[in-house]
């Protein structure tokens, strides 16, 4: 019996052997037609301290997208994506912003930007390997959401036109995109193997993210997936910040992130990713700003976020 436990066992750990040295192809595979639901829970939390006085902002998403396929071609896929919810918490300098864009909220302008932003198509061309082409249609959105502040004083239109661009402007999304789905290898891999590549830090910051990730294992339907990617800014470029603050930036962090894979289209069913970031902002002399000298601004934002997604059709 023994004897018989033991080849049992030996055939087993062979079988499992053979499975590691097996190759898989990871890639994004789409048809036409298909629709999916993405939905993101996310909170990002920065600390600033100026002149000794820590400055708190906070920024909590709670939405849903979706994203239809309308044209597949050799190498590319094009993705219409829509808001189908949006909320948004903004807390920042004692002032709170709180948005549900199928609200009406009158005495919240934001409110009334957003809500034009819902069920807008905008298209993400993606290639098969999951290298984001082109983001088209959402800078069109925006300018038309951008509407909805109108009547406001000049300098209060400006803040919450940076405030919409910053949050879910071009830039911005293609680099949440870029760090939320993964960039396949061209060809094949077997559990255990790494990749990487390098793409440039978006949307306010300027600078590039390193992303590594690694097969960790795989079935027919799925695979597990670990991501790790290091973020460092250009301390030499000039940033424009919040109230028009002009400053340069060092800053540097790594998010950690573990997917679980959906073989049949590539995308992740369940993603979860923790981002730690910290450095210095150096706001520059500015008078017009009462900064009488170059001023070192420690800053540190951590980020926690969900995603799932699921095919509706």
């Amino acid at each position: 019996m023994k004897r018989i436990l033991g080849l049992i066992a030996m055939v087993v750990t062979l079988s499992l052997s053979v499975k590691a040295q097996e190759y898989v192809a990871l890639n994004y595979t789409f048809n036409k037609g298909e629709l999916f639901e993405l939905e993101q829970k996310s909170r990002s939390e920065t600390y600033m301290t100026v002149n000794e006085i820590v400055q708190r902002t906070t920024r909590d998403y709670n939405n849903i997208i979706t994203m239809e396929v309308t044209s597949v071609e050799p190498g590319k896929t094009i993705l219409t994506f829509r808001y189908k919810d949006l909320k948004f918490n903004f807390n920042a300098k004692n002032q709170n912003i709180f948005v549900d864009a199928k609200v009406t909220k009158q005495e919240e302008p934001f409110q009334a930007g957003l809500q034009k932003v819902l069920d807008q198509p905008f298209t993400v061309e993606i290639q098969t390997t999951g290298i984001i082409n082109k983001v088209d249609g959402l800078e069109t959105i925006l300018d038309n959401a951008a509407g909805a502040f109108s009547t406001l004083k000049k300098d209060e239109q400006e803040a919450y036109r940076k405030l919409m661009k910053d949050q879910f402007g071009t830039e911005a999304f293609q680099s949440w995109l870029e760090q939320l789905l993964i960039m396949y290898p061209a060809h094949g891999i077997k559990t255990g193997t790494q990749w990487e590549e390098n793409v440039p830090l978006r949307g306010g910051l300027v600078g590039r993210i390193d992303l590594y990730w690694n097969l960790q294992t795989w079935d027919a339907q799925t695979a597990k997936i670990g991501g790790t990617s290091k973020i460092n800014t250009d301390k030499v470029q000039m940033l424009t910040l919040d109230d028009g603050i002009k400053a340069t930036a060092e800053i540097s962090g790594t998010t950690s992130s573990n997917y679980l894979i959906n073989r049949s289209s590539g995308l992740p069913s369940i993603c979860v990713q923790n981002t730690d970031m910290s450095g210095n902002y150096t706001y520059k002399a500015d008078k017009a700003k009462r900064i009488k000298h170059d001023l070192k601004v420690p800053v540190k934002v951590v980020t926690n976020a969900s995603y799932k997604i699921k095919q509706m059709k």
